[in-house]
């Protein structure tokens, strides 16, 4: 499935920023640095086309954020979509918060197929009649018209941060929600835009004192009071709101002790975590780092208990990784619906994904050979030095600008969205 724009790089504004599929997965949502939100809706199953069941088309497209200025410090500010959350449906509506670098804002989809007709105080075409007219009064009547999907803003949560924003999470309680930038995370009710509660500030006094920034913070997916928070030392934190108000001291602390063997001048840089995701169960928690994904119990703080190599053939490049800004990049990871495997990006448009129980691994390729329709995902490897297989690609060959940052999975099905630059694929298992 394509993203609006068909070259690879036509666009800057098109590239896909972040994916996230909703409680049902009935809906799906990218955000792109043109401050975009493209929600794709699943087709329902129908009686003469059983196998089409699953195609995503397009539901509803709007402008979440635009570009601002900030005249007091003299930034602009971006309208990239840098994260997305949805709230579990209530009622025919769906509601979902995007977030800039800046700002939080609460959108709610809704349809409409009828429209009122028969106005009293209005003409058909809206305008105001002379009451002194109008003789006989008529009832309204709803009227079937074409489907509309209207997206409205109903809440903006802004002026919180002074950093950019990097995470929102929706509590379990779903009447509170939290924000996290660089220092900072924020507790918001969704109710209340004017005001928030700081829960973690691990600003120094003095700013030539920072160590570490925080990269990422989720809620607890069943706890409405506990959360983690991940750092630039590669360091998680999880944190208990029933403890203090503020949340500095932390009730855990994940960290896995440095081979010594392994040290090198970049070892502080690829530690640094892009992402922390809770198990669907909340037992385990699951960080990504530049070249590994690890899992962690969350009773066991000293080490993790499953770590995977993400693309450790790349080991021998982050001097060229460091020289084009790569080793900076930041790779999201997700669980499938039962938490049995993970899947997380690589370079060349690779992404990759391991079992938890078999410990099998496998390499796929997201491309446009591979998204003709029922195209079946060939395993790929790649090889560094010595000899090289046919099918096998050179460590020396990969795309360095064609990586797969963000990946979604359907909550219960096998079904999997994988954002390559502004292309969005979508796979699924085969049906029967």
């Amino acid at each position: 499935m394509n993203y609006p724009d068909e070259s690879t790089y036509g666009n800057k504004a098109d590239i896909i920023s972040t994916v996230e599929f909703n409680h049902t997965g009935e809906l799906l949502a990218t955000g792109d640095k043109g401050g975009r939100v493209v929600i794709f809706q699943r087709e329902q199953e129908s009686k003469n086309q059983i196998h089409r069941r699953g195609e995503y088309n397009v539901y509803s497209t709007f402008q979440s954020h635009e570009p601002e200025f900030d005249y007091l410090k003299s930034l602009e500010i971006e309208e990239k979509i840098n994260k997305i959350r949805w709230l579990p449906q209530q009622n025919a509506a769906y509601f979902l918060l995007s977030t800039n670098d800046k700002t939080v804002k609460l959108w709610k989809v809704s349809e409409r197929d009828k429209r009122p007709e028969g106005y009293n105080l209005k003409d058909e075409e809206g305008r105001l009649r002379d009451p002194s007219t109008i003789t006989t009064l008529r009832v309204p009547v709803l009227r079937p018209m074409d489907l509309m999907v209207e997206a409205t803003p109903r809440r903006v949560f802004a002026n919180a941060h002074t950093y950019h924003i990097n995470s929102i999470s929706v509590n379990s309680d779903y009447e509170t929600y939290m924000s996290a930038d660089d220092l900072r995370i924020n507790l918001w009710n969704f109710e209340i835009t004017n005001q928030s509660f700081n829960i973690v500030d691990i600003k120094p006094a003095n700013m030539e004192e920072l160590t570490e920034v925080i990269t990422a913070a989720e809620f607890h997916p069943h706890h409405c009071n506990t959360f983690v928070y991940s750092s630039s030392k590669g360091t998680i934190r999880l944190c208990d709101m029933r403890a203090s108000a503020l949340c500095d001291r932390h009730t855990k602390f994940f960290e896995e002790p440095e081979d010594p063997s392994n040290r090198s001048f970049f070892s502080e840089i690829i530690s640094s975590i892009s992402d922390v995701k809770f198990s669907h169960s909340g037992r385990y928690i699951m960080t990504r780092d530049y070249l590994t994904v690890k899992v962690w119990d969350l009773n066991m703080e000293n080490r993790p208990i499953e770590t995977y190599q993400v693309h450790d053939y790349l080991r021998s490049k982050l001097c060229s990784l460091y020289e084009n800004d790569c080793i900076f990049d930041k790779f999201e990871c997700v669980w499938n619906g039962s938490d049995s495997v993970i899947m997380t990006g690589s370079y060349n448009n690779f992404f990759r994904m391991f079992d938890r129980n078999t410990k099998r691994d496998v390499t796929l390729e997201a491309s446009r050979e591979n998204s003709k329709p029922r195209a079946i995902l060939k395993p790929r490897k790649v090889c560094v030095g010595g000899k090289r297989r046919k099918d096998e690609i050179s460590v020396d060959s990969l795309d360095f600008s064609k990586k797969i940052l963000h990946t979604a999975w359907h909550p219960s099905e096998n079904i999997i969205a994988v954002a390559a630059t502004n292309n969005l694929y979508i796979f699924q298992d085969k049906v029967n």
